[in-house]
């Protein structure tokens, strides 16, 4: 079994494998060279997110900068907007539905390392080698999802649809669909309801209209 299947069983594995290493120098590499764009340069930077990105739907944009660690492994749909910062350490999959915003600085990590401190740094592998291993649990986010600043979201984590998550969060377990959640842990706050329509707010709604649904 390969470290990149390995990885993707949730089974410990090897960071330093030359073909994973590769993969992530790879992308690092791209990733400066998005950051180097200026905002404008869209057709260049749009062609080097596509090649960083396993999927990535239309209408998506990404203020920058942005850290992908593989790249490979995130999937991403349509109408994605990430503001400045945006770091994703997705050893294992990580997805995002259509519709997703999120403000600067978030970030979405993967990898899980042993508590015990001498496992952090040694492991004999099958093949008699010692080796740093750790293991890694997808990541999860559903469709219409907003998130504040400084959103952090943890290894093996599922946000369902439509959820707002407040800002500085810590997302350590799943959050069900159409929840306001917050706090380091984060936690579910409420459920979003059809009173927290703006039309109910028209000291802020001003002389705009909210478009009802057909």
């Amino acid at each position: 079994m390969t470290e990149e299947e390995k990885l993707k069983k949730g089974l410990l594995f090897f960071p330093g494998d030359p073909e994973l290493k590769a993969q992530k120098l790879r992308t690092h590499n791209l990733n400066l060279e998005y950051n180097k764009l200026p905002e404008d340069e869209t057709e260049k930077r749009s062609e080097i997110i596509n090649k960083i990105v396993g999927e990535l739907g239309e209408g998506s944009f990404m203020q920058g900068p942005i850290f992908f660690h593989y790249g490979c492994h995130t999937k991403i749909g349509k109408k994605f907007f990430a503001n400045f910062g945006l770091t994703v350490q997705d050893d294992a999959e990580v997805t995002i539905g259509d519709n997703c915003n999120f403000g600067p600085n978030v970030t979405i990590v993967t990898p899980v390392h042993p508590m015990i401190a001498s496992e952090r740094s040694t492991i004999m592998c099958s093949d008699g080698e010692i080796r740093r291993l750790c293991y890694a649990k997808p990541v999860h986010i559903g469709n219409n999802c907003w998130f504040g600043a400084n959103v952090v979201v943890c290894s093996g984590a599922k946000i369902g649809d439509n959820c707002v998550i407040g800002a500085g969060s810590v997302v350590v377990k799943d959050i069900p669909d159409n929840s306001f959640a917050a706090g380091n842990p984060c936690r579910v706050i409420r459920e979003i309801t059809e009173k927290d329509s703006m039309k109910y707010k028209p000291e802020i709604l001003g002389d705009c209209k909210v478009l009802e649904d057909d």
